[in-house]
């Protein structure tokens, strides 16, 4: 994805904008909270969307960048026929990870980076998921493997399922939720 910065050069010197533009947990854009609907304002974000060397992301809107504040995670990503798809729209790329939270949230790892699997897909997730003997996972392994124990071991289209503190995710994958000034 590539953003336009080519405004800056014009006009160095706009501020930044902070705490007006968020990212929900189901990839909804919101404006002081707001969620947007329209298309083309949508399809502009998704092209400018952009993250710097300090794990902040940001949609540059000509010379100012607008910084986004993250519900979770800066990517969303949903599952269709088989990809998985960012919020933006693209494709996320090859999976490398999964991790799920103290609270069932799933977390992806992919080419595009993390992301936290919209929740109106996890019926179909947890579909996919095997036990360590081929069997279809139950309510006492997710009950386990939510409450942070290893085993049993749960597998995703081949990779381990492993679990993760909510509160370590932005460090772990160095991102920041809440850019400040």
């Amino acid at each position: 994805m590539t953003v336009d910065l080519s405004a800056i050069a014009k006009w160095p010197n706009v501020p930044a904008c902070y705490n007006w533009l968020s990212l929900d947990r189901r990839g909804q854009w919101r404006l002081q909270g707001e969620r947007l609907t329209h298309r083309g304002l949508i399809n502009f974000i998704n092209r400018q969307y952009a993250c710097d060397e300090s794990g902040n992301w940001f949609v540059q809107n000509g010379p100012q960048r607008v910084f986004v504040q993250l519900d979770y995670t800066p990517w969303i990503f949903h599952l269709s026929a088989g990809e998985v798809i960012c919020h933006t729209g693209s494709l996320a790329g090859q999976v490398e990870r999964c991790f799920i939270d103290e609270e069932g949230n799933v977390i992806l790892k992919t080419n595009s980076g993390i992301g936290l699997l919209d929740d109106r897909d996890l019926t179909f997730f947890i579909d996919q998921c095997l036990s360590e003997h081929n069997a279809t996972v139950d309510e006492e392994d997710w009950a386990k493997i939510i409450s942070g124990e290893t085993t049993p071991k749960i597998t995703w289209c081949d990779l381990l399922l492993s679990p993760i503190r909510k509160n370590q995710v932005a460090e772990i994958f160095n991102f920041q939720a809440s850019p400040q000034p």
